[in-house]
């Protein structure tokens, strides 16, 4: 079964984004638990915690089917110490915030070199920072999601998110999260059946299913490889509605969030209800 569901906002308190994604007809949902664009956030309360785990009982969405977003301001791939250390802070903020609110994942972009390391050297600090974020917090498994490779992000190839699996210790603590614009932008075609399967075996065969926990369905603005991450709503950008018919239909992708980003929140409804059309 499939659990289509959007980035849901969060004003007026966390409490309220399972509220805002049955609005929408979603199964599943994408939040901040705090500002993304803010280093620090005030605790969260009892009240608002109770709350949260409240409204997910009331709208019936398990919170395996909750894909929390961490703050863009964070780079565990960071060359420099102090500009690392402040991230790989706020990131176990973040990963005790998702264990306080009941959830099981926190989605994150891997990381910058901002070209003063290697590409090699990146993956090494990302690893190295996740390694201590798992061993100082419990249970939430951290999902790496690919990128469209731009400016000096990596995670852009399969081979990045297997080296950065392979140095992490405890692999139950670490999954995967797919975004259909970056895996356009970054040279992965999906657009038609052979294209789609080719890409799916290649990620099956480099990082595994067994680490998919969720993916984010977004239409694409820019080019195949053009490595420029720009999302556009389904079936109105470069991808087509093709890859979007294959991923409702394939059973590898049931049971995890699958989560829109796309650009215009006033049609996320309809996106969800074409999204579930396209099941045969």
């Amino acid at each position: 079964m499939k659990f289509v569901g959007a980035h849901v906002s969060t004003a007026g308190g966390v409490f309220n984004a399972p509220l805002n994604a049955k609005e929408i007809g979603a199964k599943a949902f994408a939040l901040f638990t705090k500002n993304q664009r803010q280093w620090k956030a005030r605790p969260l309360t009892e009240e608002t915690i109770n709350k949260f785990k409240e409204n997910l009982k009331r709208v019936g969405i398990k919170p395996e089917h909750v894909l929390p977003h961490d703050s863009y301001l964070i780079n565990l791939g960071s060359p420099e110490p102090e500009k690392r250390r402040k991230s790989l802070e706020a990131f176990i903020d973040e990963i005790e915030r998702c264990y306080r609110l009941g959830l099981k994942y926190l989605n994150f972009h891997p990381g910058s070199h901002l070209k003063k390391v290697s590409e090699e050297e990146c993956l090494k600090i990302v690893a190295n920072s996740l390694n201590e974020a798992i061993s100082r917090t419990k249970d939430v498994v951290l999902v790496i999601e690919n990128t469209a490779g731009q400016g000096s992000n990596v995670g852009y190839r399969f081979e990045h998110i297997a080296q950065i699996i392979e140095l992490v210790e405890d692999k139950s603590r670490i999954g995967v999260c797919l975004d259909t614009c970056h895996l356009f932008a970054a040279g992965y075609d999906i657009r038609t059946r052979e294209a789609y399967e080719r890409t799916m075996e290649e990620f099956d065969q480099i990082v595994g299913f067994k680490y998919l926990k969720g993916m984010h369905l977004n239409d694409a603005k820019s080019q195949l490889g053009s490595r420029v991450d720009r999302h556009h709503s389904i079936g109105k950008g470069n991808i087509g509605l093709d890859a979007f018919r294959f991923i409702m239909n394939d059973p590898r992708l049931d049971n995890i969030p699958l989560i829109l980003e796309t650009i215009d929140p006033s049609i996320w409804k309809e996106e969800i209800e074409l999204l579930y059309s396209l099941v045969e």
